[in-house]
């Protein structure tokens, strides 16, 4: 007699084999048929984080849920499996966290009669939402369904391409964890951030194009593109800051400018070294301080030919939080001309101190958009928090 195929085992399967725009058609039969689902709905984040988009037949998605104030919105801000019964025939409806290695793409729905709602197929269950997250990624070379799925309207042509030069908007891993926003999101052009990391090395950069629509988007993508080839050749930051400094100069002949914060961590030690090549800032919590961490400032890339660029030392310490802002956040004004400014800053950051690093930048976001006015500049903010290498023993 043939073994029998675990649960788990076998919805991880169908998804791996599904077609890429069939992986909720692929997993909502899996669940019927090993867990006996009653409903199953996949739910992407959209690019402003504020509502979660169900993914349904396109051009069109069903309703948007809002991510405050809703079962499916709890689970997704908790990154926390949230059950609830439901009104029909006491089934429960489990929301579970669609999240790949700490970026959160959304929220997978199940309804399960009361029987099979077990401790045991919780955990099978969330496992599989991150099973699914996975697939998610990998579909999206092939597929634009979960890209679509993600507009609560349409992007810009520049946001387009800005969004598509991210490597996520969040990450971790047992040194640290880092979450990213842009601002506006369905209409962003300049602002841009990146980040890689080895087996000891964690080198990030957030980066500020100047002009707008377009033109800024394109000058990013020069200018984040130059730094990724000159980081992949291996070499030191300073000279991707050099390298990258050339290619934008040899475009534009010092028209047009980038400007970047390039940081490279040692993961085991904490200690890094950072090129400060314009205005993006960092701001760090460690205990109940909040203050700006201030470099030498050198020049933006691509601003003179041959621009020399040297790295400075930064210690980060277990618990530091380190926020990066740009321009569009520190320099924000209201509509009196009033600067959003420091304190107003160091308050926000204060006031997301319980929160983990992926949420950190919507929130403080969101006491930005009540400050400045609707024709601002783009605003990026980046949260690291630095858990730091646990001794061997």
């Amino acid at each position: 007699m043939a073994p029998t195929v675990k649960k788990p085992l076998a919805v991880g399967r169908a998804l791996r084999t599904a077609a890429p725009h069939d992986l909720l058609r692929t997993v909502r039969s899996a669940l019927i048929e090993h867990y006996e689902a009653i409903e199953v709905d996949l739910l992407m984040a959209d690019y402003s984080l504020t509502v979660l988009q169900p993914v349904t037949t396109l051009p069109h998605t069903a309703k948007p849920l809002p991510v405050h104030s809703t079962p499916e919105g709890h689970a997704f801000g908790s990154q926390e499996p949230y059950g609830r019964y439901a009104a029909q025939d006491g089934a429960v409806d489990l929301h579970l966290p669609v999240t790949v290695r700490g970026d959160r793409l959304g929220i997978l729905s199940v309804r399960l009669p009361p029987h099979r709602c077990t401790f045991d197929t919780l955990e099978e269950l969330t496992e599989l939402a991150e099973v699914l997250g996975h697939e998610i990624v990998v579909a999206e070379r092939d597929t634009d369904l979960y890209l679509q799925a993600r507009r609560a309207s349409r992007l810009t042509l520049a946001a387009e391409m800005q969004w598509q030069l991210l490597p996520a908007r969040a990450c971790s891993r047992q040194e640290y964890a880092i979450g990213a926003q842009l601002e506006p999101a369905y209409a962003i052009h300049g602002d841009n951030f990146d980040w890689a990391t080895t087996a000891e090395t964690l080198t990030l950069t957030v980066t500020n194009g100047m002009s707008e629509g377009v033109q800024a988007s394109i000058l990013t993508h020069l200018a984040v593109n130059a730094l990724r080839n000159a980081r992949r050749a291996g070499i030191d930051i300073a000279d991707q800051a050099a390298l990258a400094d050339q290619a934008i100069y040899a475009h534009y002949h010092g028209a047009a400018h980038v400007s970047t914060l390039l940081l490279s961590f040692e993961l085991a030690t904490g200690r890094g070294r950072v090129v400060d090549a314009g205005s993006p800032q960092l701001w760090r919590q460690r205990g109940k301080v909040v203050e700006h961490i201030a470099f030498e400032a050198q020049l933006p890339l691509g601003m003179f030919d041959e621009t020399a660029y040297v790295a400075q030392e930064f210690q980060a310490l277990p618990g530091d939080r380190l926020v990066f802002v740009s321009d569009g956040v520190y320099a924000a004004a209201s509509e009196t001309g009033e600067l959003y400014g420091e304190r107003a800053l160091e308050r926000a950051v204060q006031a997301a101190g319980a929160l983990p690093a992926a949420a950190v930048p919507r929130a403080v976001l969101q006491q930005l958009a009540s400050y400045r006015d609707d024709d601002a500049d783009d605003a990026l903010v980046l949260c690291l928090d630095w858990f730091g290498r646990a001794a061997a023993g």
